[in-house]
C-alpha cells in the first residue's frame, strides 16, 4: 500500500445476447425450477397432513383446545409456507412469460460475478467499479471494463 495501489473487489455484470438456444436455456431452467417447487409444495400438504394426524393421534383428547391450537399452529406454518413458495412460482411463471417475450438479439443482464481489480491514486474509483461482460451462448462476446 506504500505505492500508492491498492486491490479491491468488484462486481462486474454479465450481460447476454438474446439468442436461440439462450432462450432454450432459460426456459428450461424455469421449468426445472417450477417443477421443484411444486414438487415442494406436494411435500409441504403431505407433511402438514402427516403432522396433523399424528398429534390427533397422540392425543387422548383430540377435541381438547391445547389440541386444537397445536393443530391450528401447524396449519398456519403450512399456510405461510405455502404462501412463501406460490409466490417463488409466480414469479418464476412471470420470469418465464418474460424469457418468451423476448427477441433474438436483445441484451439481457445475466447476472453479476466478483473480480479483483488494482486501484491506484488518480483512478477514477466509478470508473473502475464499472465493469461488463458480454455473452453469447456462454462466450465472451466483449468485456467492458473501467480503465
Amino acid at each position: 500500500m506504500a505505492d500508492g495501489s491498492l486491490t479491491i473487489k468488484r462486481t462486474i455484470t454479465v450481460r447476454a445476447v438474446v439468442t436461440p438456444r439462450w432462450k432454450e436455456d432459460a426456459e428450461r431452467e424455469l421449468s426445472n425450477a417450477i417443477a421443484n417447487v411444486d414438487g415442494q409444495l406436494s411435500q409441504l400438504e403431505q407433511e402438514g397432513q402427516q403432522l396433523v394426524d399424528e398429534i390427533r393421534r397422540q392425543s387422548a383428547n383430540p377435541l381438547d383446545p391445547r389440541v386444537q391450537d397445536q393443530v391450528a399452529s401447524v396449519q398456519q406454518q403450512v399456510a405461510a409456507k405455502r404462501a412463501e413458495l406460490e409466490e417463488q412460482k409466480r414469479q418464476m411463471l412471470e420470469q418465464q412469460r418474460q424469457v418468451r417475450e423476448l427477441e433474438m438479439e436483445q441484451i439481457v443482464e445475466q447476472g453479476q460475478i466478483e473480480s479483483l481489480c488494482e486501484v491506484q491514486v488518480g483512478d477514477n474509483l466509478v470508473e473502475k467499479l464499472q465493469a461488463a461482460v458480454l455473452v453469447r451462448d456462454g462466450v465472451i462476446e466483449a468485456i467492458e471494463a473501467g480503465a
